[in-house]
């Protein structure tokens, strides 16, 4: 064994893992192709949030006196209405056939004629059906030598006072969108990171290197070192694509709990780590019990499996009912933790304690995985030929 102290041996195989991978195309590019495919999504978010809330109305003749009074009654509604006046009614309907502008109104405040492409919303139905009784009310109330501004005073101050006993967060859904985010995040990173220390080590294996790097190392530092490595890449992604994509959310309005979704960025790197060195040293672990790449998907499929069941079940009960007792349980338990609590930290329906209590029971779980696949490694990465049986390198 070579005078290297245990420290120093783990420093330098991370060292080579990391920058083994970082200063290669594939991870240059898959960065910036995850980039570029979520700035995409951001500002399509963007475009779609703009449309959604918003329509375009063209008004002509007696109709332009309503352009301030429909965009004010279409914002009790939480609607946003632009208004555009125009003198040629026909190049109006074609704007209207084009989708230029969603509606074309014409004629009088008590008589108005509305043209759509094929259908009214809702929110301006509502709009003008309000307008125009408000106008034909304010027209009978002069008749009656009624002041109609008074009216509309005592009006607006009558009102209901609602008492809610469990308010609504208002921000639930931007919630709900980020914790979904993270959970996609930390299940890519994990998957992809963890099946690549398995592919290395069936590589160094069915190659021979590992008999080189065990004449100087010990298997539990050559192991080590190759999961720090490659966490440290993983883990530099997920902040990359993070960073900007929080930025990118931030700057363009998406979202506007910036300080939520950086909370949630954070922990999510705190799980991703929890997770990696869980995962990780079972991939690496399970891909020493084999010799080639065309054996390596059957021992993984298993660990693989877990984590996509993971996903699948982080989404499913973010979306319908993330502080049930199914996902609350699911969210403690070492499996399935990296990507369900994280998810509902940042959905705000996850209490300190069981936060905490997941934090202990993934530790306990790495400690005992570490001991278990550092002697299924250490026993099977010499091993070559056959697919090695657990059982044997467990003796």
């Amino acid at each position: 064994m070579s005078s290297l102290t245990p420290g120093r041996a783990v420093f330098l195989v991370s060292r080579r893992e990391f920058l083994g991978k970082v200063r290669t195309k594939s991870f240059v590019w898959g960065t910036l192709v995850i980039i570029a495919l979520m700035a995409g999504y951001v500002l399509l978010q963007v475009l779609l949030f703009d449309d959604a809330g918003r329509d375009r109305v063209a008004l002509s003749g007696q109709a332009t006196a309503l352009a301030e009074p429909l965009e004010q009654t279409a914002r009790s509604f939480g609607r946003e209405v632009e208004t555009v006046d125009v003198t040629d009614v026909a190049a109006a309907e074609e704007q209207v056939r084009s989708g230029d502008v969603d509606a074309l109104i014409t004629g009088a405040s008590d008589d108005l004629r509305v043209v759509v492409k094929d259908s009214l919303g809702d929110s301006l139905r509502n709009s003008l059906d309000l307008l125009v009784k408000q106008q034909v009310l304010d027209a009978n109330l002069a008749e009656a030598g009624v002041d109609p501004a008074e009216v509309a005073r005592d009006v607006e101050r009558a009102g209901v006072d609602v008492v809610a006993l469990e308010p609504e967060d208002p921000r639930s859904g931007q919630r709900l969108a980020i914790g979904l985010v993270i959970a996609g995040l930390l299940y890519y990173s994990l998957l992809v990171y963890g099946a690549m220390v398995a592919q290395g080590v069936v590589e160094e294996k069915s190659s021979r290197v590992v008999e080189l790097l065990l004449a100087t190392l010990r298997p539990w530092q050559l192991l080590l070192g190759k999961v720090i490595g490659l966490g440290a890449v993983g883990l530099l992604q997920l902040l990359v694509i993070g960073g900007l994509g929080l930025a990118l959310a931030s700057l363009t309005g998406v979202i506007d709990v910036a300080g939520v979704a950086g909370g949630a960025l954070a922990t999510g790197l705190l799980w991703y780590v929890l997770g990696f060195f869980l995962y990780a040293t079972v991939f690496a672990a399970a891909a020493s019990l084999v010799s080639r790449q065309e054996e390596l998907q059957a021992v993984l499929m298993p660990i693989s499996m877990s984590i996509v069941v993971a996903f699948l079940l982080g989404i499913n009960f973010m979306v319908t009912d993330p502080g049930g007792t199914t996902v609350t349980v699911l969210s403690l338990l070492p499996p399935f933790a990296p990507i369900l609590m994280p998810g509902r930290m940042a959905m705000g329906v996850a209490p300190t304690w069981q936060v905490l209590l997941a934090i202990v029971l993934a530790l306990a779980a790495i400690a005992a995985i570490t001991w278990l696949g550092g002697k299924v490694y250490s026993n099977a990465v010499l091993r070559t030929g056959a697919r090695v049986r657990l059982r044997d390198v467990l003796r």
